[in-house]
């Protein structure tokens, strides 16, 4: 599924060998396939693990825990002392710098997945900010972006996309094309303000959520090219959705949080917009956007039990419908996609993983 190899398990017997076995004496006929049924019955048991389609490698055991508490602390002290005697645009050029000579001993060799995303987030990261802060040592982000302000932003994320597509082709991790691309929403954002300040204002949350859908769109593209999420494109979509699912659900869902959550009506438009959402996960079978919905469904919720008067319950109560709910949708998530998938179109249906 991804380049990031897993460890082997051990081996079973070839047939060759067994044959070589018999063979020479060392087995007989009847102890061979003995060998064979003991192989088939085991393999037959690991099938019978729980199946998750959106399988993805994240750890592979406790070393790429150990290794990432190194990184973290070994890239925090270059930081430190780095800053001190060149400057933060030095500063962050070295960090990035040192990602990259990192990426090529524990990503191009050891295939260490947590590692390797951390280097490759921080990578970004640094790229980003080396050149936004050579073009505005002052900058601010966030603030000051109309006329030339939002100059700095649009290179930045230029740069970053091809420092990131250059990581890509020499590293291949399935997430540095999220970096990428989220980095190119903020170059295209930063133009709009630096070319229409005031209407990129008015309509910044619509535009998040049109640069949202064009990332799950994009992550649908990959998603549907392998249906049977064997490749390395399902790990791409997998964090095109993370990415994808923030910029959507944030802008689409925060217009309607009322002050202190105290409007009824927003709360229960709040919860069919998430129920919405949680449809179209079971239908693309993707969570990321269900979770990303989760805190202003408890938000919304919340504002409902303080409307029933029970206010010095809001957060037990929260907690336990928010858990109930995503326990319920664990347990029946197959169930459910074999209820909905066979609704959609033939033709979109068996691109879709299957509903078993």
């Amino acid at each position: 599924m991804t380049n990031l190899a897993m460890p082997s398990e051990a081996p079973g017997i070839s047939p060759d060998t067994l044959l070589a076995a018999v063979a020479n004496g060392l087995l007989t006929a009847e102890q061979a396939q003995g060998l064979r049924d003991l192989e088939s019955a085991s393999a037959s048991t690991l099938d019978r693990e729980p199946h998750d389609d959106e399988k993805f490698r994240f750890i592979s055991g406790f070393s790429d825990i150990f290794v990432t508490i190194g990184l973290g602390l070994f890239l925090g002290a270059l930081g430190y002392f780095s800053g001190d005697m060149i400057g933060n645009t030095g500063m962050f050029a070295a960090i990035a710098v040192a990602s990259w000579l990192l990426a090529e001993y524990f990503t191009r060799r050891q295939r260490m997945a947590l590692p390797s995303i951390v280097l490759l987030l921080v990578y970004a990261g640094a790229v980003f900010s080396t050149v936004a802060e050579a073009f505005n040592p002052n900058l601010s982000f966030g603030m000051g972006l109309g006329n030339h302000g939002g100059l700095p932003i649009v290179v930045a994320g230029l740069a970053t996309a091809a420092a990131t597509a250059l990581h890509y082709q020499r590293f291949r991790v399935p997430v540095t094309i999220a970096a990428g691309v989220a980095a190119l929403v903020a170059s295209a954002i930063g133009i709009l303000f630096m070319v229409l300040p005031d209407f990129a204002i008015q309509t910044a949350k619509p535009l998040l959520l049109a640069c949202g859908v064009a990332v799950f769109a994009l992550a649908m593209r990959f998603d549907l090219s392998d249906p049977q999420r064997q490749t390395r494109r399902t790990d791409i979509a997998f964090w095109l959705h993370m990415l994808a699912a923030p910029l959507i659900v944030h802008p689409l869902i925060s217009g309607l949080v009322g002050e202190g959550g105290s409007d009824a009506i927003s709360a229960w438009s709040i919860l069919a917009i998430f129920i919405g959402l949680a449809l179209v996960a079971l239908v693309v079978d993707r969570r990321a956007i269900l979770v990303s919905g989760l805190s202003y469904a408890g938000f919304a919720f919340g504002s409902l039990v303080v409307k029933a008067g029970l206010a010095d319950s809001v957060v037990p109560l929260t907690m336990l419908v928010l858990g109930a709910l995503v326990l319920l949708l664990s347990a029946g998530w197959h169930a459910l996609r074999r209820t909905l998938v066979p609704l959609l179109p033939g033709a979109l249906a068996v691109r879709l993983p299957a509903h078993t």
